[in-house]
């Protein structure tokens, strides 16, 4: 069966499930989009990768990474092999020296995995089909940018981040950093960055 190569296009507070997020992958060659709900931790890991942000610690994906770099593991491909009951099934092409095996991951692993590796994402036909719908355009044309856009109402908290102060963004920026809420960060890194441009 044919593999169909996609790439992460958003990243956003998900609207149907509370206290998740949703990962849309978009065709490389169309205009299909895959949206999958993930956890808010793999979000965040996903987020890191990203926006190359660099924790003070390594975070759980960072480490299975170091331990395949030395090991001597690369990490081929990831393909999203299955979907049962609204679950995604996907799995990791990596090899040794000695062999290529594939082994079974939840998708948001894969996916986080796939980031810092630089990897290519797949899934089948059949997938896409079942659970893929149409991309727009101009959701193609600002792919990466939505990643740190869609998660900015939520992440935003308490505060409305476009009536702090730039100092009082840099504090906070500061703050969240020190809790390791990295998407909170992205979102005030991103307002930071807008205003600067002016």
């Amino acid at each position: 069966m044919k593999k169909i190569e996609l790439e992460i296009v958003a990243l956003s507070h998900s609207i149907t499930q509370t206290h998740s997020y949703a990962v849309v992958l978009g065709e490389i060659n169309g205009l299909r989009k895959l949206p999958i709900v993930i956890g808010g931790f793999e979000a965040q890991a996903i987020a890191v990768a990203l926006e190359r942000i660099n924790p003070g610690r390594p975070l759980t994906h960072d480490l299975m990474k170091n331990f395949m770099t030395a090991f001597d593991v690369e990490l081929h491909e990831i393909v999203i092999n299955d979907l049962q009951e609204g679950i995604f099934f996907s799995k990791l092409v990596c090899s040794s020296q000695n062999d290529t095996i594939e082994i079974d991951s939840r998708t948001s692993d894969a996916l986080a995995l796939a980031v810092r590796f630089g990897c290519p994402i797949y899934t089948y036909e059949d997938i896409l089909e079942k659970a893929g719908s149409l991309l727009d355009d101009e959701t193609k044309k600002g792919s990466m940018e939505a990643v740190g856009a869609g998660t900015q109402d939520e992440s935003a908290g308490k505060e409305n981040l476009k009536d702090l102060s730039l100092d009082e963004l840099n504090k906070l920026l500061t703050d969240v950093l020190e809790h390791e809420d990295y998407i909170r960060a992205i979102a005030i890194r991103d307002e930071i960055k807008s205003r600067e441009k002016k």
